[in-house]
């Protein structure tokens, strides 16, 4: 279904929007990765794995699992369960083991969609799981996605890019090293973004 799924949005951002790519060969093809990406809207997550040949495993919450045939779906695009009412605490653990499986977790660092499409701080998360699991974290661009149907531009320009692999060098429990490296993450990003010339929202 994932590679189905992967299939149809290719056909969709290319035959509908002016898409860019860049940087896929950033993406590390083997081994627990961490993809952390800017956030516009709810295209971000497939506009994000559609252009990596590689599946990317999302949160999705626990409760999700328990319904029939829709639980199925998610699992069958690599969806993993995090638990309520523990958020950070869970989907931390719940991304650990996805990472050592040798998987790729898409994360979104600033923990909701951008209103204005300006890049925000990054919460704790990204920096923690990359402390905890010694992977790479491979910073994402985005913009345009927040125009589909809607802006007035229904097939806006689309552009993505895959920065080069970052790794956390400091101790987990070193609060000040773990925001530097979130933000660290989050001015790659900001960087993608104005190389291309794509700093607006």
């Amino acid at each position: 279904m994932y590679e189905f799924l992967r299939v149809i949005f290719t056909w969709f951002f290319c035959k509908f929007c002016h898409t860019e790519i860049s940087g896929t060969e950033n993406m590390p093809p083997e081994g627990g990765v961490i993809l952390a990406a800017n956030h516009l809207s709810n295209w971000d997550p497939p506009f994000l794995g559609t252009f990596i040949l590689r599946p990317i495993s999302y949160m999705a919450k626990k409760e999700l699992f328990n319904i029939p045939v829709f639980n199925r779906c998610i699992i069958h695009l690599h969806a993993f369960p995090v638990k309520r009412g523990a958020a950070d605490r869970g989907a931390i653990k719940a991304a650990l083991t996805v990472l050592k499986e040798g998987r790729c977790v898409g994360l979104f660092p600033e923990g909701t969609r951008s209103r204005d499409g300006e890049v925000h701080k990054a919460e704790a998360g990204v920096a923690l799981l990359a402390a905890k699991s010694g992977v790479p974290v491979v910073p994402a661009a985005i913009t345009g996605t927040n125009l589909i149907f809607s802006g007035g531009s229904f097939f806006p320009d689309l552009y993505v890019s895959y920065g080069e692999p970052v790794f956390f060098e400091g101790r987990a429990n070193d609060r000040a090293a773990l925001e530097q490296f979130s933000e660290k993450i989050m001015q790659e990003i900001v960087k993608m973004k104005k190389k291309h010339g794509k700093d607006t929202p």
